[in-house]
């Protein structure tokens, strides 16, 4: 099954609880001052609107892979948008400040995973910054539970130690991880085990 096909299926995404919560951490991490923003995986655009709603002062465009989602952004958010592949990003050299791709990179497989990586580094300016997060595989609760980030749309899984070598090999410096997910709302982000994490967010610049 061909990713596009996939994403027509994912309609549980467009109703994701945590969103709003995860575009807002992603506005806390963002360099300050006006930014061109590429939001990867985009959807209709429920991230982007909470992103816009802290920093009203950045351009944000849209990137997926579905036109029908594109179509649906709403208009006073997305300045653009971008019909393509994450792996492929039909843009030029180094056009964004910062790229941000909320629960996204785990919907791809490894080696495009990869792909994903260094296209985004392509396409940020210098001293540009990637932030993603991702389903946390060292979840202690989920682990308890016998559960897996595998399966479904999800067709591959990164531990924050394993995309913090990946980003950097793929030229970022400055990597980070941090807790996000709903344990953020009672410990935010910086408690020193990730482990309690249901997601992470990995931060990289391009400097």
């Amino acid at each position: 099954m061909d990713y596009a096909t996939r994403n027509e299926l994912q309609e549980g995404s467009e109703r994701d609880p945590f969103t709003e919560s995860r575009y807002q951490q992603f506005a806390r991490f963002l360099p300050p001052g006006p930014l061109k923003v590429l939001d990867v995986g985009c959807n209709t655009g429920r991230g982007g609107a909470a992103l816009k709603a802290v920093r009203p002062d950045i351009e944000i465009h849209g990137l997926d892979l579905l036109q029908s989602r594109l179509d649906r952004l709403p208009k006073d958010v997305y300045s653009g948008t971008v019909c393509g592949s994450a792996t492929q990003i039909p843009t030029d050299d180094e056009t964004y400040d910062a790229v941000v791709a909320g629960e996204f990179i785990e919907h791809l497989l490894p080696i495009d995973a990869h792909r994903f990586v260094a296209d985004v580094f392509r396409v940020l300016k210098v001293r540009g910054r990637i932030l993603l997060t991702t389903p946390n595989p060292g979840d202690t609760k989920m682990r308890l539970r016998g559960g897996t980030c595998l399966g479904g749309a999800h067709l591959s899984q990164h531990h924050p130690d394993t995309l913090r070598t990946v980003l950097k090999m793929y030229g970022f410096a400055r990597v980070r991880t941090l807790g996000s997910g709903k344990v953020t709302w009672y410990l935010g982000s910086r408690f020193p085990w990730l482990g309690l994490y249901g997601s992470f967010l990995a931060v990289g610049e391009k400097v």
